[in-house]
């Protein structure tokens, strides 16, 4: 799969693609990603990409011409990219659900905003998409956009070793993921629950799902709404919450 980032601050984000399941991803041919510097999109001698705004206010706007020539140049010489993302605070949610629907595609690439922000025509005109990571304020979009790789890359086969690992994530099904546990068995006076050291994979299997439903409903149960629950997670739910109204 194919990523191309576009931004004033290449080196912040080649840093960020070095290491971890993205940096080992790359390493094995998986994935494809080019850092692009936006100042090479330029006309000037001053490499500026920003003005400042029409009917005045605070801050500088980035420049739509710089950001459209990227994507030109990326197209010819990459080839067309199925997406284009404009990382924005004012995007759609970027969730689990949008990070599978990349991963579908074969070239996506990220533009990443600065200063005030980035001058709508990029928006109607260049982009595709305009994603935000969560209703924060980053200095920039290079942040969001490593996210965005790296939530994306998870799903491309064969980058993370364990495909189970991948599947159980939280949200891989609308759920947030079970607790996890490792030795020592005791610490800071807490025990690891007895059902894990048991040996029964039938009774921990109910335990994961078991434990995952609750913690959604306890934590995010907005999340319930448009989870795929299978008949066996339906019922757990059903009891879960029988307790909670029987609860003082």
């Amino acid at each position: 799969m194919k990523f191309d980032i576009v931004t004033i601050f290449p080196r912040m984000v080649e840093a960020g693609l070095a290491e971890g399941v993205v940096g080992r991803g790359i390493e094995r041919g998986l994935l494809d990603v080019k850092v692009h510097d936006l100042r090479a999109y330029t006309t000037d001698r001053h490499r500026t990409v920003d003005d400042v705004p029409y009917g005045g206010g605070p801050g500088m706007v980035m420049k739509p011409e710089p950001l459209a020539r990227a994507v030109d140049d990326i197209a010819c010489r990459r080839g067309t990219p199925g997406a284009v993302v404009l990382l924005s605070p004012q995007g759609r949610p970027f969730t689990q659900g949008e990070a599978v629907r990349l991963s579908r595609l074969s070239h996506v690439v990220l533009l990443c905003g600065r200063y005030e922000g980035v001058d709508d025509r990029v928006r109607t005109t260049v982009a595709t998409d305009e994603l935000s990571i969560g209703d924060y304020v980053l200095s920039g979009g290079e942040l969001a956009a490593l996210v965005v790789v790296d939530a994306v890359s998870r799903l491309v086969p064969g980058v993370v070793g364990d495909a189970q690992s991948v599947e159980e994530d939280s949200f891989s099904r609308g759920l947030l993921d079970c607790p996890h546990y490792t030795r020592p068995p005791e610490f800071a006076g807490q025990k690891v629950p007895g059902v894990l050291l048991s040996g029964h994979h039938e009774e921990v299997r109910r335990w994961r799902k078991m434990t995952a439903l609750r913690r959604t409903l306890e934590r995010r149960p907005e999340l319930l709404t448009s989870a795929a629950l299978d008949e066996e997670e339906r019922a757990m739910l059903e009891k879960i919450r029988q307790e909670q109204e029987r609860e003082p």
